[in-house]
């Protein structure tokens, strides 16, 4: 995109300047993306908030503080997170059309899922003239790892998309200039120039878009990038390997400006948060937000199996108000594991960690991955038993593993030419979208659906409670979190992590490929999928409450001790099924035995 003054003499340059519009709109839109019948997946209350949404907002509402585009533009700021915000095109588009098409917007942190429906919202803007800049890490994944651009991303260049490779600190400025100049580029790649997270400002969200996630919820990275080398994450080729940090000072402009947007839980996005050398400073800043400002926070983070062995680290978050931990499990399978260049996981560390972190009252919360090279239905379905009964760890979510654009997965397969499928919205880590060696995708799809029922089963339930109640965890927050990961799959077809509460289907907002659906058969067909679900859901809350209840009642709960949760006299003590499941996991085992 070119301006129009490009190559003006000076008189002409400042009587555009001077016809310009004095309002400039900037519109940030983090887009959802498809189910299976092509509709947008969309709640009345989200879960998940979008730190990347968060990260662009705080930068652009600091933008428009320092008048960026100069003292006589007034730049006006909105974000949407479709995931829980009907997004109202026609009504945006009639906005650019009375401020003479003059702003921007922004396509915020599109997955490589969400960019079918991001270009569906693109092309509709497009058609009216308005400036689109899509970023994310597809576009990044894409530009930083493969020889030339894919099919998908030069039908966005040929749409007129402005592509934004990289972090958006230190460079939204020059976006936004160029945007109100009508300058912009056709590709800005940054992923080469990581930004320091130092000084930067402090990333929130307004209060409408807290509202809309269920208990307040907001999120932000007090570091990025990774020092290890998963073959299936792109995080390490989008945001580096070198780690970069913000300081306690960063973190705690941050939580009181989304502290003044309403928001009490905050969900640390670091992909390793163990492994920030800042950790205990912003630890102990947050303690003291919550002991001496009577700041109400609660926490979720997410660490290494290995963050139990840093001194002070499991109590010192415990005091910050975590409640809850995420912990890259990923597999039980040292064969898998290394195969993924995943060798930091140790599974003799696995019931040492989750101990630790029950001994301070936090819910432990794990990812796993199913479809390693070595994986048959057979030997997950085996390994999700010997979790249960071995590793006291409170809730599994499953993920199929997915050559994600941005990954070295993924660029090995493309270089080899590897079956990959077509349908980007299917990349969301719950379809199948390769070929396995040893199962067909019907059997890998399959066992992806089974293993949340094999996990959730009513027995393990109960034993998950117990253990809860033995710990003096909260039997209350472990049910909810229980139905909240089972409903989610069981009832609404989705994965926790992209659900809610009570699903949105509007009938108009279907992908473009696909036809409108008559109303006649739209929402009677509508009424009958929210009584299959949730009639369902509802009767399924109703037994685990009444489980719980039963389960607090009895006096022996409260003592209650298996396996996984007795005292481990060493790293190998009461985990037979965890060392000898494979080959590598007894040589695992056979190294931890030479150096006791």
């Amino acid at each position: 995109m070119s301006s129009p003054a490009a190559g003006a003499p000076e008189t002409a340059r400042r009587r555009f300047n001077e016809a310009r519009p004095r309002k400039f709109l900037v519109e940030l839109i983090k887009p959802s993306h498809y189910d299976d019948d092509g509709y947008v997946i969309q709640w009345w209350r989200g879960w998940i908030p979008s730190n990347s949404l968060s990260c662009l907002y705080g930068l652009a509402i600091d933008a428009k503080a320092r008048r960026v585009l100069g003292d006589d533009v007034e730049m006006e700021i909105s974000a949407y997170d479709e995931s829980n915000s009907v997004l109202s095109l026609r009504r945006m588009i009639r906005r650019f059309r009375r401020n003479g098409s003059c702003g921007v917007v922004c396509l915020v942190g599109v997955q490589t899922n969400q960019f079918p429906r991001a270009m569906d919202i693109a092309r509709m803007l497009r058609a009216h003239g308005i400036a689109v800049v899509m970023g994310g890490f597809h576009v990044s994944g894409c530009i930083a790892m493969l020889p030339e651009l894919p099919a998908e991303l030069k039908d966005a260049l040929e749409l007129g998309v402005t592509l934004f490779a990289g972090e958006a600190e230190g460079r939204l400025d020059g976006i936004l200039r160029a945007a109100y100049e009508r300058r912009l580029k056709p590709v800005y790649n940054f992923t080469a120039e990581l930004p320091s997270l130092q000084g930067q400002p402090p990333i929130y969200l307004p209060q409408s878009l807290i509202k809309r996630n269920l208990g307040n919820i907001s999120s932000f990275d007090a570091g990025r990038g990774c020092p290890f080398s998963c073959s299936f994450c792109t995080i390490i080729n989008v945001q580096g390997r070198k780690s970069r940090y913000r300081t306690a000072d960063d973190v705690e402009a941050l939580v009181r400006a989304n502290h003044g947007s309403g928001a009490t839980t905050y969900f640390i996005t670091d992909d390793n948060f163990a492994r920030n050398r800042n950790w205990e400073a912003i630890l102990d800043r947050i303690t003291e937000l919550r002991q001496k400002h009577r700041f109400r926070i609660h926490l979720t983070i997410q660490v290494d199996t290995l963050c139990h062995k840093i001194p002070r680290f499991v109590e010192k978050a415990a005091r910050a108000g975590c409640k809850r931990v995420f912990i890259g499990l990923e597999n039980i399978n040292p064969d898998s594991l290394k195969g993924a260049s995943k060798s930091q996981n140790r599974i003799t560390e696995y019931r040492a960690m989750l101990q630790a972190w029950r001994k301070v009252g936090v819910l432990t919360y794990a990812g796993y991955i199913l479809g390693f090279p070595s994986d048959t239905p057979e030997s997950i379905a085996r390994d999700i038993a010997t979790i249960q009964r071995e590793l006291p760890i409170d809730m599994l979510e499953f993920f199929v593993l997915t050559p994600l654009p941005g990954s070295k997965d993924h660029q090995q397969m493309l270089a080899r030419g590897a079956r990959l499928h077509p349908d980007l919205n299917r990349y969301d880590a719950e379809h199948v979208t390769a070929d396995h060696a040893l199962m067909t995708a019907e059997q890998w799809q399959s066992i992806y659906e089974r293993a949340w029922h094999l996990y959730y089963s009513p027995e393990h339930i109960e034993i998950l409670i117990k253990r809860a109640i033995g710990a003096h965890i909260s039997p209350a927050r472990l049910t909810s979190m229980i139905f909240t990961f089972y409903a989610s799959h069981a009832f609404e077809r989705v994965h926790p992590l992209q659900s809610g509460v009570l699903r949105r289907k509007r009938r108009k907002d279907r992908r473009s490929s696909l036809p409108q659906e008559s109303a006649l058969i739209f929402y009677p067909r509508r009424v009958w999928e929210m009584v299959r679900a949730y009639i369902p859901a509802m009767l399924f809350l109703w037994r685990l409450t009444r489980l719980r209840h039963r389960l607090e009642r009895d006096p022996a709960t409260r003592h209650y001790r298996d396996l996984a949760t007795s005292p481990l006299e060493n790293e190998l003590a009461g985990t037979p099924g965890v060392f000898e499941a494979t080959e590598g996991a007894r040589k695992a085992a056979d190294l931890c035995v030479a150096n006791y």
